[in-house]
């Protein structure tokens, strides 16, 4: 390994640690809806178009967000992210909006695009919307395919022309690489550069939720380091393409995306879940959520809880963590790769040969 990114893994080994001790809210996302109008084949929380699980009410979050959040942070440098589900289910979605925007806080989503019509992305603009995340995961067979809706091509194309056009928004577009796509990628590549995309995310599916039942979604370890090989060249061609933020990757640190590994659930970054529950990342398992808004103060779990997080030295208890020389820079991988048993279900080290 280069010696610049050996010094520069120790700098953010202590930036880490520094973190970990101020742990200042940074990201806060809102599981709103577990509706989609979609089914996909890789959806970590198995959302479908009716759920008995109701939407929480717009008030019990913004409840939250004036009595636990506001009198402890300054609202323009916490990004609330709406997510589901998919967030366009939800009707009251620009009043939620627009809450948030007249309190201070700068609020984005995740959506697959397939209901953002040109006339509700300008109500949602005026509504304050400052950054959106699009999914388009293949060209269109493979994206019908793995989204499992005939129009999910077409309304992710037309979300992405509607953001390229506008030019006083954040946002980028996120491919999930399967086995069936990890070929297409320079074509893909192709496809949303000529949309107007230049910010484009790629990750890989995880053992999951639906994705657990569909091994084929997987990546192969050649084809993981087949990404990553696409990805490093993509960006040594002055393309902005990136891994996403998840997973020590050794030799490809510094080569894949703009920043070093690092995990920032429970650091910087909190959710709050369609039941109520106070978690990290929305995709994190049960066992590690650290309370509820309907009985615990958010800010008094933020503050005094997410010990696994911030501490993970009991990760070094358990394989393939146990004897690895590389944990001081990984600390166990994502929150999310966790079971609920605390084992690993991905180490990248492994699947690029490097542990």
């Amino acid at each position: 390994m280069d010696l610049r990114i050996r010094l520069a893994l120790r700098l953010e080994r202590w930036r880490r640690k520094n973190l970990k001790e101020l742990h200042p809210l940074q990201q806060l996302f809102w599981e709103s809806t577990l509706r989609c109008n979609v089914h996909c084949l890789h959806c970590g929380s198995d959302c479908v178009a009716s759920v008995t699980t109701p939407d929480m009410p717009a008030e019990d979050f913004l409840h939250v967000i004036d009595t636990e959040v506001t009198p402890h942070v300054d609202p323009h440098k916490v990004m609330v992210i709406i997510s589901g589900g998919e967030p366009l289910m939800r009707k009251d979605l620009p009043q939620i909006g627009r809450a948030l925007y007249d309190r201070g806080y700068p609020w984005g989503m995740v959506t697959n695009g397939l209901a953002l019509t040109e006339a509700r992305f300008r109500e949602l603009r005026k509504a304050g919307l400052r950054s959106i995340t699009v999914s388009l995961d293949g060209l269109e067979e493979d994206h019908v395919w793995l989204r499992q809706h005939p129009l999910a091509f077409e309304g992710a194309c037309r979300a992405i022309k509607l953001c390229a056009a506008e030019k006083r928004l954040t946002w980028d577009v996120v491919t999930c690489a399967n086995q069936r796509t990890i070929g297409h990628l320079p074509a893909i590549r192709d496809l949303l550069w000529s949309l107007g995309v230049r910010d484009w995310r790629v990750f890989g599916i995880d053992p999951m939720g639906r994705a657990a039942e569909n091994p084929e979604l997987i990546l192969t370890d050649e084809q993981f380091r087949q990404l990553m090989d696409f990805i490093a060249a993509e960006r040594a061609a002055g393309r902005h393409v990136s891994y996403s933020c998840e997973g020590y990757l050794g030799s490809y640190e510094g080569k894949v995306r703009d920043h070093l590994y690092q995990c920032a659930a429970g650091l910087s970054v909190a959710s709050i879940l369609i039941d109520g529950s106070i978690s990290a990342c929305t995709s994190i398992r049960g066992k590690y959520y650290q309370g509820n808004i309907y009985k615990d103060s958010f800010w008094d779990v933020w503050e005094h809880g997410f010990k696994p997080y911030r501490d993970r030295s009991w990760m070094r208890k358990l394989e393939p963590c146990k004897d690895c020389k590389a944990f001081d820079y990984c600390e166990g991988n994502g929150m999310h790769l966790r079971r609920e048993d605390g084992s690993l279900m991905l180490c990248h080290l492994d699947r690029l040969g490097q542990k």
